[in-house]
C-alpha cells in the first residue's frame, strides 16, 4: 500500500515544504499550515500526491482541490487490481483515473464534460505516463458518451450531490446533482450503468455524509436489482461513503 516512510498516508508539513518551497509562506511559527488558503491546499495536496502516490498533479485554478488520500481509500474499498473500469467525471486532476491505472493496474476509461477540465485531465494523464482512455462528454452520463457494447467490471464516480448551486468551492457542474436530495445524477448513472456492466459488475459512488441522499440512491438501486452496500470511512475530520451497488 502506498505510504509515507512513517507508514501513514498523510505527509508532514515539513516534508511537503521540501517538495514545494513556496508552501513555506503559508506555514506559521508553530509549523501549522493555513488551510484557509486555496493555494496552500493545492500545494500540500500536490506534495501528498507526489510523495505518497508518485503522481505529478496540476490543479485547475477554479476546480475542486481533490484530496489524494480520500480518493485512494475510496478506490481501495472495491478495486482488487486489473479490472476494466470506467470513471464518470474524472475532473481536472484525473486523480482517481490515474490511481486506478498506476496503483491498481486497471484498464481505465474516464469521461469529462467541462472543456477546460478535460484539457487539464489530459495533461495530468500525459504527464504521468498513464494508460487512460479519456472521452469528452457532450452532456450525457454513459449513454451516448461511451460506445455501445462496451462492458466494465466497475463503474465509479464522485458524482455531484447538491440539490442546487451553492457558494462553496465547487463549480455548478461539479456540485449540482439535482433532485430532492441531490440524488438525480447518481440515479441516472446507476440506471444507465446496467447496460455497461459485466455480469457481477458493480457501481461505486464517492459520497458525502448525507443520509437522505444516500438513502434515496440505495432505494433506487435496490429497485433496479442491485445489491447495495454502504462503506463509511473517515479521512481527517470528515466522514465519507462508498456506496457500492453490485449485480
Amino acid at each position: 500500500m502506498p505510504a509515507w516512510k512513517d507508514g501513514k498516508l498523510g505527509l508532514p508539513i515539513s516534508e511537503a515544504v521540501k517538495l514545494f518551497p513556496e508552501l513555506e509562506e503559508y506555514v506559521d511559527k508553530r509549523g501549522r499550515l493555513d488551510f484557509s488558503s486555496r493555494e496552500a491546499r493545492i500545494l500540500y495536496n500536490r506534495a501528498i500526491a507526489k510523495a505518497v502516490f508518485g503522481l505529478d498533479i496540476k490543479y485547475h485554478p477554479r476546480g475542486l482541490v481533490t484530496t489524494p488520500v480520500s480518493r485512494y481509500i475510496f478506490l481501495k474499498t472495491f478495486l482488487r487490481g486489473g479490472e476494466r473500469v470506467l470513471e464518470i467525471g474524472t475532473g481536472h486532476t484525473a486523480m482517481m483515473a490515474l490511481m486506478a491505472a498506476k496503483l491498481f493496474n486497471c484498464k481505465v476509461t474516464a469521461t469529462e464534460l467541462d472543456d477546460e477540465f478535460f484539457a487539464y485531465a489530459r495533461g495530468n494523464i500525459e504527464r504521468n505516463g498513464a494508460k487512460v482512455r479519456l472521452i469528452k462528454s457532450d452532456g450525457g452520463i454513459i449513454r451516448g458518451v461511451v460506445p455501445e457494447g462496451e462492458r466494465f467490471d466497475v463503474i465509479f464516480s464522485a458524482p455531484p450531490y447538491y440539490e442546487r448551486p451553492t457558494r462553496g468551492v465547487l463549480t455548478e457542474r461539479e456540485g449540482v446533482g439535482g433532485g430532492k436530495y441531490g440524488e438525480a445524477f447518481s440515479v441516472m448513472l446507476i440506471e444507465e450503468a446496467l447496460d455497461y456492466l459485466k455480469p457481477g459488475g458493480k457501481v461505486a459512488l464517492f459520497l458525502p455524509d448525507k443520509e437522505p441522499l444516500i438513502k434515496a440512491i440505495e432505494e433506487k438501486g435496490e429497485e433496479l436489482g442491485y445489491s447495495v452496500k454502504d462503506v463509511r470511512f473517515k479521512v481527517g475530520t470528515r466522514w465519507r461513503h462508498n456506496l457500492i451497488l453490485a449485480l
